[in-house]
């Protein structure tokens, strides 16, 4: 990312307009112009599955047609006359009575539907048209016809047959196949006295549907399983891949075919278990949108442009006189800030700029001279307190001292207790740690505890409760020793009887150590009330809770209960196990 992000200020602002400004303007339009597109062709799949509902209806009116049609010849009385008595009148005058029932029934009875066409045989191997018959039929064949396989119909003797070979329309449709509704014409006795067939020319039906359209799209019939059967325009082909989808989410209705980048609509025939599709380019659909956007991003482009050469030129305006001003700068660091940059020779911003570095070379100057006094003193104080650790090396040489002439007097009171106190002063004296061992804190407690034992001539006992797996852990250094010498100064020292101070410290949790000190003392209130007026305030509480908020942060607390009982002061502090570097020394 360093490496990407431009050095000099003047790229860094053409890059900033371009990145911030220009990109997601960019964006923007694009996204607006593909919301603009998702809601035309929303717009113009309700409106095309709109018509494939449309055609849905035709194709069921067709298919009610011919029902309507099988009914009338049914109960048709001429109908039945001739098919049952074809002698008594002649073969012409029986063609003729026939044609004009099937005149009626298109002209007059469900308008003129050029794509439904009837057949009627009688059982005396005649056979009615509603076109003109090929010479080479045979009524034999008709009559054998699979269409007419009694086992094929239903109960009321008739079936659709959906892809019916078009063996006898050739001369009149083009069509391969047909969709046929064949039948028997029974008697009140249910007895047979004539068969018909009711063709509709689906092709002829869906190339006029073709016609009539506006845009340049594509019908076709395709069944469940995704065998074709017809198409508006003759030896268009609907791809594999679009059957399938179509197949797998029948109620999807419409999608967008990206591999022809076409939107496809289709509509489910129940009656027929068809599938009526419809297909526009949308090259088509979005020509007048494409043209728009080309004229809107030439014109948008071509601003851009200029935008980008006016802000180059403002950012190399802005960034010259900074460019000076940088060169000053450095030669002000190579002469060791002696220097002043020339306030004549700019204005407006780059002026005030001039004027507050100059002023800053001054401030930095003085600066400069407050630092060295600030160094020449500390080095003063520095000696001064390498002077004043002399002292208290003085001290312990003399506890030391004392201790030798204690042991060759063999008084082992005052031995023991130089030795304690000779630790004492030595933890104090070692300020290059804040965090020692817990087992090293507890030993200068025993030790502060043994002058204070024969002070007190043994008046109170103090017990230590821990884990051994916590004795490295860390605490802060004289943590517990003034909360004892509290316990024992002001709890136990006022009370009648024998004393107990108890030290327990455990772990609470996977990440935090609590530190108990407890005595049985006269409580705070009873020790406020016979304390007298010290000469210097006591320091053991604050002390050790600033250190705790200085060390810990807010991870240290500490908190104290007290009643006539005694006093219980307990802190909390993060668990740091350290692994020991020796035998005496922490890590």
């Amino acid at each position: 990312m360093r490496l990407l992000i431009p050095q000099k200020l003047k790229y860094r602002l053409f890059a900033a307009f371009v990145f911030l400004i220009l990109l997601p303007f960019c964006v923007l339009n694009i996204y607006n112009y593909q919301r603009i597109e998702s809601l035309v062709q929303k717009k113009i799949s309700q409106q095309s599955h709109y018509q494939l509902e449309q055609m849905y209806r035709t194709l069921e009116d067709q298919i009610s047609i011919a029902f309507k049609t099988l009914i009338f010849l049914k109960q048709d009385e001429t109908v039945r006359s001739v098919l049952t008595h074809p002698e008594q009148q002649s073969g012409l005058e029986n063609k003729r009575r026939i044609e004009n029932i099937f005149k009626n029934l298109n002209n007059s009875f469900f308008l003129y539907n050029p794509s439904v066409y009837f057949m009627i045989l009688d059982l005396y191997e005649s056979a009615y048209t509603s076109y003109p018959p090929r010479e080479s039929l045979i009524y034999k064949d008709l009559r054998e016809s699979p269409g007419f396989d009694r086992k094929l119909m239903n109960p009321s003797s008739y079936h659709w047959v959906p892809n019916d070979s078009n063996y006898v329309l050739r001369d009149v449709s083009t069509s391969a196949y047909l969709l046929s509704l064949y039948a028997y014409l029974e008697n009140t006795q249910n007895k047979p006295y004539g068969m018909a067939r009711i063709s509709i020319d689906y092709s002829y039906w869906l190339q006029s549907i073709h016609k009539q359209s506006d845009l340049q799209q594509q019908y076709f019939l395709i069944t469940h399983t995704g065998e074709d059967i017809s198409q508006s325009v003759p030896k268009s082909i609907l791809p594999e891949q679009v059957k399938a989808r179509i197949a797998e989410h029948p109620q999807q209705q419409y999608f967008i075919d990206k591999d022809s980048n076409s939107l496809i609509n289709y509509i489910y025939v129940e009656s027929l278990d068809w599938y009526i599709v419809n297909r526009i380019p949308q090259s088509v659909l979005f020509v007048e949108i494409e043209e728009l956007k080309r004229q809107y991003f030439i014109t948008f482009f071509a601003l851009m442009g200029i935008f980008l050469m006016m802000t180059f030129l403002i950012a190399t305006t802005i960034t010259r006189p900074l460019s000076h001003l940088q060169n000053k700068m450095k030669a002000a660091v190579q002469k060791s800030l002696k220097i002043r940059l020339p306030e004549h020779k700019f204005r407006g911003e780059i002026l005030d700029l001039t004027r507050t570095f100059n002023t800053m070379l001054d401030d930095t100057n003085l600066l400069i001279q407050k630092l060295k006094t600030e160094e020449r003193q500390k080095e003063a104080v520095h000696f001064q307190m390498l002077l004043a650790q002399t002292n208290p090396h003085f001290l312990l040489n003399t506890l030391n001292t004392i201790k030798w002439i204690a042991i060759r007097e063999q008084n082992e009171d005052i031995t023991n207790m130089t030795l304690s106190l000779g630790k004492l002063l030595e933890a104090s004296l070692n300020t290059d740690k804040d965090l020692i061992y817990l087992k090293d804190e507890i030993e200068l407690v025993q030790a502060y505890v043994h002058i204070q034992q024969v002070r007190y001539r043994h008046k109170f006992e103090v017990t230590c409760e821990y884990d051994e797996d916590i004795l490295y852990a860390l605490v802060p250094k004289l943590s517990l020793q003034p909360l004892v010498e509290n316990a024992i100064i002001h709890g136990i020292g006022p009370l009648p009887g024998n004393g107990l101070i108890e030290i327990k410290v455990y772990r609470e949790g996977p990440g935090k150590l609590i530190v108990e000190i407890k005595d049985n003392g006269v409580g705070m209130e009873q020790s406020k009330l016979k304390r007298t007026e010290r000469r210097r305030p006591g320091i053991g509480l604050s002390n050790i809770e600033e250190r705790l908020r200085l060390l810990f942060r807010g991870e240290g607390s500490m908190d104290i209960l007290s009643s006539d009982q005694g006093v219980t002061v307990r802190f909390t502090l993060p668990f740091l196990l350290s692994t020991p570097y020796g035998t005496e020394h922490p890590a």
